[in-house]
């Protein structure tokens, strides 16, 4: 077992008291408060430093958090504590993306920044999903999420660079995107398809923040999301044909696969293979287009 793996399994599920889990904050904080050097963060280590790591009111200063506050955090006194603050407080304790996931998960609280990459997309998954152009793939977790994608994908439904991460959701995207919409060329079914594929998937993140999070967004941005939702379908994962109208080379058709990357409730990577020649060329036209115009915007 990997260490992020006896990291995982030790961590309180969704059931967890919120005793135990200010508890297991508290201790989590102390730990990487200790293995950071003053160095690290720019400090002068100083003459007579006793305690391994950080002190705690360095942490507070690094955070701009009060020092009492934080010293009540670590204490695993019953306080409210922000989403800010956590993105702050994982900034001064250098956390890698594992870790940032790890704290927000003890808080209860949804990540307001998630990060760029995500220990599902290895660098080898990388190599994959840029190997497979002209294809589009991409790698999708089980809250429909893009955690990685190749340029075909980037390109397939609308610009997904040119959105904020938190908006590059299948769902988010199907609801509420003009762009995205407009390529879809079956959105009437493609809306309670999503929709029952989330409230399937959901069931086993019921109190997870983050999952629950999103429901809310998409309620107040969508009346045909709210609509849909309170029907509570449920809809089983699986792969169909899809025609897409892309705004670069026009109707694309596809066979979507979804190829789990482990078990059904976790990331999969997806792909589309085209149907026919027509739309294997033209991906090869998309490809050669998304290269060009990276190609101009250097120069």
């Amino acid at each position: 077992m990997t260490a992020a793996s006896r990291w995982a399994a030790a961590s309180p599920g969704p059931a967890a008291s919120p005793g135990a889990r200010r508890h297991e904050l508290a201790a989590f904080l102390r730990s990487r408060r200790e293995r950071i050097t003053p160095e690290q963060v720019g400090l002068p280590r100083g003459r007579r430093r006793r305690t391994p790591g950080l002190r705690r009111e360095e942490v507070a200063h690094l955070s701009a958090v009060g020092v009492t506050w934080y010293t009540w955090l670590e204490q695993a006194r019953d306080i409210q504590v922000s989403p800010q603050v956590l993105d702050a407080l994982a900034g001064a304790l250098l956390l890698d993306p594992t870790e940032r996931t790890h704290l927000f998960a003890l808080a209860g609280q949804s990540d307001p920044h998630p990060g760029t990459s995500s220990p599902a997309v290895t660098p080898a998954l990388r190599r994959m999903l840029d190997q497979l152009e002209p294809l589009p793939a991409a790698v999708q977790n089980s809250r429909f999420d893009f955690l990685a994608y190749n340029r075909t994908f980037g390109r397939l439904f609308r610009d997904l660079d040119s959105l904020p991460r938190e908006d590059r959701n299948s769902l988010w995207l199907a609801f509420t995107d003009a762009d995205f919409r407009a390529a879809a060329t079956d959105l009437p079914d493609l809306l309670p398809l999503l929709a029952g594929k989330l409230r399937a998937a959901m069931a086993e993140h019921l109190a997870e923040p983050a999952w629950k999070a999103l429901v809310q967004r998409l309620e107040g941005a969508s009346p045909e999301f709210r609509e849909i939702w309170a029907r509570h379908d449920v809809v089983a994962p699986g792969g169909r044909t899809k025609v897409i109208h892309n705004a670069l080379v026009g109707v694309l058709r596809f066979e979507h696969t979804n190829l789990w990357l482990g078990p059904t409730s976790g990331p999969c990577l997806v792909t589309y293979v085209p149907v026919d020649e027509a739309t294997r060329a033209g991906v090869e036209r998309l490809l050669a287009l998304v290269t060009e115009g990276a190609g101009a915007a250097r120069v």
